[in-house]
C-alpha cells in the first residue's frame, strides 16, 4: 500500500512538471511569403539568437517553436534570394504567437530572373529557345517621367525597330519592326489583342507607360501562338498587378517646350483575398508651327486614359484578374487660321480626329501542381470620328476575343494547348462621305506548343496553329525554335516560322483625305502569306570588373502576294502584287556595365526589298544602317544622368531617291530623394529638323500634299517632370 501511494506521489509530479512547463512556456506559430508572388516558401530558415541550429518551414511555409516566457527573442527569418528578416518577440505569457513574414526578393536576384509571359509557358528568359527582348520595370518605369505620354520613344529604342511618323497634320507614328510597316505587327495587351483596323496608327500614341510592368517583344513570324498579323513580330504589353503587402502609389506631373501636359497616377494594393490596381492619366498637347510656314508641325491633343482592375484571389491558387479601360482623345492640326478659327477661302485645310474607346477584359488563372488552365477574353467597342475640310467618315469597331488553354509542366516538358476564337465588325455611320464598305470578320484557332529540354544544353521548342477564317479560309503554321548552350557563357538559337494577314481596309499610313476614294478590294484578292527565320549569338563574361554582353542577330522574312493599294483613279482599291516583299539583315549590340556605369554600342543593318516594283525596288523610309550608343553613369545614390545617340543612314524615298543621313541625340537627368523623383530631358539635341530649310507642305495650300516624312520635324524638346512614389 505505501509502494502504490509512492508510485502515486510520483505520477503527480510529473504531471506537475509538464503543467509547469507548459505555463512556462509560449508557442510561435507562422507562415513565411514570398512579398511578390504572395506564394509560401519552403525551406525557409528560422533561427534563433544564440541558438545553434534552426528549423525550416514546411511545403505550406508554415513553422513551430516553443521559447520560455518572460524574455525577448530575436528571430531571424532567411531563404535563398530573398533578404534576411529579423523580428524581436516580446514572451510575456503563455499565449500563442501567431507571424505572418514576408521575405523580399533580393534586387539582383529579381534581375536576374526575368519570367515572360508571351512565351505561354511564363518561362524564364534564358530558357527559352524563341529570343524575347524585354522592357523591365525599371526602363518603364523611367520612361515615365521621359515620355509620359505614350510608349512611342520607349519601342524606338530597341534594335531593329524604328518608329517612322506618317502624316505631318496629325502626327501619326508607325511602328516598323525588322523594315516591315506596322500592318504586319501584332500589339496585344497581357495576351490579347489591343487595337486593330479602324484605329489606324495612333496605338502606340494612346498608351502610357506608367501603367505597364513590363514590354515583351518577339521579332519575326509569331502566328502560330498569336493568330494573323504577326509576321513581323508581336508586342505584349504586360499591366501592373497588385503585390501581397506591398502597395504601390504613385503620380507624375510633366511639362515640355512643345507645351505637353501631362499627369498620370496609379495606385494598387491587395490582401489574401482581393486585390486592385487603377491607372488614370491625361495629356494636352497645344498645336505649334515649329517651321513657320503657316501649318502645324505638332497637332493639338487632348487624351484621356483609365484603367482600373479588380482581382480576387481563390483558395486553391486561383486567380481572377478583371478590367475596364477608357480611350478618349481628340486629336486636330492643318493650316494656322484654322487652328486658330480664322479660317477663310484661302485657309480651309484641317484634319481632326475625335475617338473613344471602351474595353473590357476577364482573365482567370488557376494553377494545380504541375498543370494550369487560364480562360480569358475581351470586348472592344471603337468609335471614331474623322473630319476634314473635304470629307468626314464616323465609324464603330467592335473587336472580341476569347481563349482558353491548358499548360502541363514536367521535368523535360512544358506543353500549352488551347483555342481561341476572335472577330471584328466594322460599320460606317451615317451621313458618310467615303466609298468605305462595312466588313465583318471571325477566326477560330487552335494551337499547340512543346518546350522539349533534350538535355541541359539543347532545347527545342516546336508549335503548331491551324486557323480558320470565314472569308479567307484556312491557314495550318507551324513554327520551330532550338537554342544550344555549350556552356555557361554562350547561346544559340535559330527558329522560323509561317504567317499570315487577312486584308483590311484600313491603313495607318492612309491620309484621311483619301477614304473617300477607298472602294474595297479587287476580286479574288486573297492574304499575304510569310515565312521568316531568325538565328541569333549571344556571349556573357566578366572581364575584371565589367560585366560583357555581345549579342549578333540575322534575320530575313519573305510575305508572298503582298497588298498594295492601287490610286490611278478616284476609286481606290487593295490587290494581291505578284512578285514578293522582303527584308534581310542584322542586329549587333555590345554592353558593358560596371557598378555605376554602364555602356551600350548597337548596329542594326536592314535590307527591304519590294520585288514587284521595278522603277524602285527599295523598301522606302527604312534606314538600311543605324549606329546607337548609349552611356549612363549613377553619381552616388541620387543623381543619375545618360546620354544617347543615333545615326540614322541613308533612306529611300518612294521615288527612288536618297535622302542625307542624320544624327539623333538626346540627355537625360535624374535625381530622387526620398519619394521624390526629378527628370530633366532633352531630346534632338541638336535640333536636326527635315523641315528646317524647306517646307514639307507643297500646294496647293487649300487642300495641300506633304512630303515623305523621314526625319523629325518637332525640333529639339526638352521637359522637366516630377513623380512621387510611396
Amino acid at each position: 500500500m505505501i509502494k502504490r501511494r509512492h508510485y502515486n506521489i510520483k505520477f503527480i509530479l510529473f504531471l506537475c512538471c509538464i503543467v509547469s512547463a507548459s505555463l512556462s512556456h509560449a508557442q510561435i506559430k507562422g507562415k513565411i511569403i514570398n512579398a511578390s508572388t504572395g506564394e509560401p516558401l519552403l525551406g525557409a530558415s528560422i533561427h534563433l539568437k544564440n541558438a545553434k541550429k534552426g528549423i525550416a518551414s514546411d511545403s505550406a511555409g508554415y513553422f513551430v517553436l516553443n521559447q520560455p516566457i518572460g524574455k525577448s527573442q530575436s528571430i531571424t527569418f532567411s531563404s535563398t534570394g530573398f533578404e534576411t528578416k529579423d523580428t524581436i518577440i516580446n514572451l510575456t505569457n503563455n499565449s500563442p504567437i501567431f507571424l505572418t513574414i514576408y521575405l523580399t526578393e533580393k534586387k539582383e536576384q529579381m534581375e536576374d530572373v526575368v519570367l515572360v509571359s508571351s512565351s505561354r509557358t511564363n518561362s524564364r528568359i534564358e530558357d527559352l529557345p524563341t529570343k524575347v527582348e524585354v522592357l523591365g520595370a525599371e526602363e518603364v518605369h523611367e520612361e515615365n517621367q521621359i515620355k509620359p505620354g505614350n510608349i512611342a520613344s520607349l519601342l524606338g529604342d530597341i534594335a531593329g525597330v524604328q518608329i517612322q511618323a506618317t502624316n505631318a497634320t496629325t502626327g501619326n507614328a508607325d511602328m516598323r519592326i525588322q523594315g516591315l510597316s506596322g500592318q504586319y505587327t501584332q500589339l496585344l495587351r497581357d495576351g490579347m489583342p489591343l487595337y486593330g483596323g479602324y484605329g489606324g496608327s495612333f496605338s502606340i500614341l494612346q498608351i502610357p507607360p506608367l501603367d505597364l510592368q513590363q514590354i515583351e517583344l518577339v521579332k519575326g513570324s509569331n502566328s502560330t501562338l498569336y493568330g494573323g498579323g504577326a509576321i513581323a513580330g508581336m508586342v505584349n504589353l504586360i499591366s501592373k498587378k497588385p503585390k501581397l503587402a506591398h502597395d504601390d502609389h504613385s503620380f507624375t506631373i510633366n511639362r515640355s517646350s512643345t507645351e505637353e501636359t501631362n499627369f498620370n497616377t496609379f495606385h494598387s494594393g491587395r490582401n489574401k483575398q482581393f486585390g486592385y490596381s487603377v491607372f488614370a492619366g491625361a495629356t494636352n498637347q497645344n498645336y505649334i508651327d515649329v517651321d513657320k510656314d503657316g501649318f502645324t508641325d505638332i497637332p493639338a491633343v487632348n487624351n484621356i486614359f483609365i484603367h482600373p482592375r479588380f482581382f480576387i484571389y481563390g483558395k486553391h491558387k486561383s486567380e481572377t484578374a478583371i478590367g475596364y479601360t477608357l480611350t478618349y482623345e481628340d486629336r486636330k492640326g492643318g493650316d494656322m487660321y484654322v487652328m486658330d478659327n480664322k479660317a477663310d477661302v484661302l485657309h480651309s485645310f484641317f484634319i481632326s480626329n475625335k475617338s473613344i474607346r471602351h474595353t473590357a477584359d476577364i482573365i482567370w488563372d488557376k494553377k494545380m501542381n504541375n498543370d494550369a488552365i487560364t480562360a480569358k477574353a475581351s470586348v472592344s467597342l471603337f468609335d471614331r470620328k474623322v473630319e476634314t475640310n473635304v470629307n468626314k467618315l464616323e465609324g464603330n469597331q467592335s473587336l472580341w476575343y476569347t481563349e482558353v488553354a491548358y499548360n502541363h509542366n514536367s521535368k523535360n516538358h512544358k506543353l500549352v494547348a488551347g483555342i481561341n476564337f476572335n472577330g471584328d465588325n466594322f460599320s460606317k455611320q451615317l451621313p458618310d462621305t467615303t466609298s468605305l464598305p462595312n466588313e465583318q470578320s471571325n477566326t477560330l484557332g487552335l494551337f499547340i506548343q512543346d518546350d522539349w529540354k533534350v538535355s541541359s544544353r539543347f532545347f527545342i521548342q516546336g508549335g503548331l496553329r491551324l486557323d480558320y477564317h470565314n472569308q479567307y479560309g484556312s491557314y495550318l503554321l507551324p513554327r520551330i525554335s532550338m537554342m544550344y548552350k555549350p556552356n555557361k557563357a554562350f547561346t544559340f538559337r535559330l527558329g522560323g516560322g509561317l504567317g499570315y494577314k487577312n486584308p483590311s481596309i484600313f491603313n495607318g499610313e492612309i491620309d484621311e483625305r483619301d477614304y473617300r476614294f477607298v472602294n474595297g478590294y479587287a476580286n479574288g484578292i486573297v492574304a499575304e502569306r510569310s515565312y521568316g527565320i531568325n538565328c541569333d549569338m549571344n556571349y556573357k563574361t566578366k572581364i575584371g570588373e565589367w560585366n560583357l554582353t555581345f549579342n549578333q542577330t540575322f534575320f530575313h522574312t519573305e510575305i508572298s502576294k503582298p497588298i498594295s493599294l492601287n490610286t490611278s483613279s478616284n476609286k481606290y482599291y487593295y490587290y494581291n502584287e505578284n512578285n514578293s516583299l522582303k527584308t534581310t539583315g542584322s542586329e549587333t549590340y555590345v554592353q558593358l556595365k560596371e557598378d555605376e556605369l554602364e555602356l551600350y554600342f548597337g548596329y542594326v543593318y536592314t535590307d527591304a526589298k519590294r520585288t514587284y516594283n521595278p522603277i524602285n525596288n527599295n523598301v522606302p523610309l527604312i534606314a538600311k544602317n543605324k549606329f546607337a550608343t548609349i552611356v549612363t553613369y549613377e553619381f552616388g545614390e541620387h543623381f543619375r544622368a545618360g546620354i544617347e545617340a543615333t545615326y540614322y543612314g541613308k533612306q529611300y524615298l518612294d521615288n527612288g531617291t536618297e535622302t542625307e543621313g542624320y544624327l539623333f541625340s538626346a540627355l537625360m537627368m535624374n535625381y530622387k530623394t526620398g519619394i521624390f523623383s526629378f527628370v530633366l530631358n532633352c531630346e534632338n539635341l541638336l535640333d536636326y529638323r527635315q523641315n528646317k530649310n524647306n517646307s514639307i507642305v507643297m500646294a496647293p495650300y487649300t487642300n495641300p500634299t506633304f512630303k515623305e516624312i523621314w526625319a523629325p520635324i518637332d525640333g529639339r524638346i526638352v521637359n522637366l517632370s516630377m513623380m512621387v512614389k510611396w
